[in-house]
């Protein structure tokens, strides 16, 4: 009997351990195909310009630049894991408040862009997204903004090592896909099974621009501590903003005085502000 309930259980966890080596595309990345009905920035009866990013591998990225006038900066949004552009309307007011210029766009393999995302593949469109930016935008690499959000922390921070942004903006970021599928994993091997690195801390350490790390005590998907560790592991300048409420609802721009506070940080770096938004 015990026999036979131990080896029930080996098989168990075995199956267990198949799908976590073969399913991890589908833990990783949660795209949204996109649609005709997807709201775009109209809806906030704001200006864009509908934009095609050619990638270096013959991808091509769909995604929304959003001009303002004498902007003080240019903000690119590397969005989470889930959904697509569409989803991350909400960004927008704040950038006009700011009086920023915006780039959003979506992963190979998200909304309408071509391709199927990867590790790599993430870390080409990043590169693609800089390369618009600069040579057929003209915007200049220090007047640049990389912000990413969760797993866009990851791609924002590695391609802050291989350019020169104003700053680097991390909202509800992990450390690496080890660490966090160590936490949420603690029944299976998980660092060893990990297909994936998006090592943001390592990146964080190895950026040489200024970093803002905005993260909440109730993230209920990637902890607290992953916050307080890239922190850790910037150089200065930076600065640590404490939200409130979950993963997917503590953000930056729901509250006055925490877009005051990323205002005024990076003022220090792109110009002076223009009074509180």
């Amino acid at each position: 009997m015990l026999t036979t309930l131990l080896t029930g259980l080996a098989l168990i966890y075995g199956a267990l351990l198949l799908a976590a080596c073969g399913w991890q595309n589908r833990l990783v990345y949660f795209p949204q195909a996109g649609s005709s009905d997807d709201p775009t920035p109209s809806a906030l009866k704001i200006d864009y310009d509908d934009v095609w990013v050619p990638t270096a591998d013959g991808e091509r990225l769909h995604g929304w630049f959003l001009p303002v006038s004498q902007p003080r900066a240019t903000a690119v949004l590397f969005h989470g894991n889930a959904g697509n552009l569409s989803h991350r309307l909400p960004w927008l007011p704040m950038f006009q408040q700011l009086r920023w210029s915006a780039l959003l766009f979506d992963y190979r393999g998200y909304g309408t862009s071509t391709g199927k995302p990867s590790e790599d593949g993430t870390y080409a469109d990043a590169a693609a997204v800089w390369r618009y930016l600069t040579e057929t935008r003209h915007v200049a690499a220090d007047q640049i903004v990389l912000i990413g959000e969760s797993l866009g922390g990851a791609i924002a921070a590695h391609q802050a090592t291989r350019a020169q942004p104003a700053a680097l903006v991390l909202h509800s970021a992990f450390t690496s896909v080890p660490d966090l599928a160590a936490e949420l994993y603690p029944f299976l091997p998980a660092r060893l099974l990990a297909r994936f690195d998006y090592d943001t801390r390592r990146a964080v350490t190895n950026a040489r621009c200024p970093v803002l790390v905005i993260h909440s005590r109730d993230d209920d998907i990637v902890p607290f501590s992953h916050g307080r560790r890239l922190f850790a592991a910037a150089s200065e300048p930076k600065q640590f903003i404490e939200l409130r409420g979950s993963h997917n609802g503590g953000f930056v721009f729901m509250r006055r005085e925490w877009v005051t506070s990323l205002d005024a940080f990076l003022s220090r770096f792109i110009g002076p502000g223009y009074g509180e938004p």
